[in-house]
C-alpha cells in the first residue's frame, strides 16, 4: 500500500482510558461480546470481530480537539456514539490504508476551521473498487486540505451520521 498522504486517527489511548471510565456523555460505559463482525472501532480503526469485548460510549471529538489547541466551537460541539474495545488494544495497523473505505458507502468530509467552526463539507460515494476508494478518500481530503482555513477534517457515514474518524492538517 502508498504510504499516505493524511493521516486517519484514532481515539487517542489517553482519551480511550477517560472514555472506559466516563464518556463524554458522563455515562459509565457497559462491555458486551460481540456477537458479530462489523462495528466500526474508532480505537484501532477497524471493524470488530465476533466475540471481542467492546463497548459503545458517547464521544465529542471536536470537543476534545478544541480543548488541545485552546479553540471554542460552541454550538458545532456533538456528542455521539462509537464503537471501542473494552480494553486495550493494539491501534491502528498503519499500513492498512483509510480506514471504513467500503465500497460504494456514502461518506461526508466535514471540513472545520482553527476556531472548530464548520468550513464546508464534502459529500462522496465510495466506488466499488477497493484500490479507487482509497483514492478517492484521498481525493477528498486533498481538496479539504487546499482550503488553508482548514485545521481538520471528520469523516463521517452518512447513513447514521457516525464520526468515523479525524484528519488533522498536515
Amino acid at each position: 500500500m502508498t504510504p499516505l498522504t493524511h493521516q486517519p486517527l484514532a481515539i487517542a489511548p489517553h482519551v480511550l482510558d477517560e472514555l472506559r471510565e466516563r464518556d463524554d456523555a458522563g455515562v459509565v460505559p457497559r462491555a458486551y461480546a460481540h456477537d458479530t463482525d462489523g462495528s466500526p472501532l474508532r480505537c484501532c480503526l477497524r471493524r470488530s470481530r465476533a466475540g471481542e469485548r467492546i463497548s459503545l460510549v458517547s464521544y465529542a471529538p471536536l470537543r476534545r480537539w478544541a480543548a488541545e489547541v485552546g479553540a471554542a466551537p460552541g454550538a458545532y460541539d456533538e456528542v455521539g456514539p462509537v464503537f471501542i474495545h473494552t480494553g486495550t488494544c493494539q491501534g491502528p495497523d498503519p499500513e492498512a490504508g483509510y480506514p471504513f473505505a467500503e465500497t460504494g458507502a456514502r461518506r461526508v468530509f466535514r471540513r472545520y476551521d482553527t476556531e472548530g467552526r464548520i468550513a464546508g463539507g464534502t459529500l462522496v460515494r465510495l466506488p466499488v473498487d477497493p484500490v479507487r476508494a482509497q483514492t478517492v478518500v484521498e481525493r477528498a481530503l486533498h481538496t479539504a486540505f487546499d482550503d488553508p482555513r482548514v485545521a481538520l477534517v471528520h469523516v463521517r457515514a452518512v447513513e447514521y451520521g457516525c464520526f468515523q474518524y479525524e484528519v488533522r492538517r498536515p
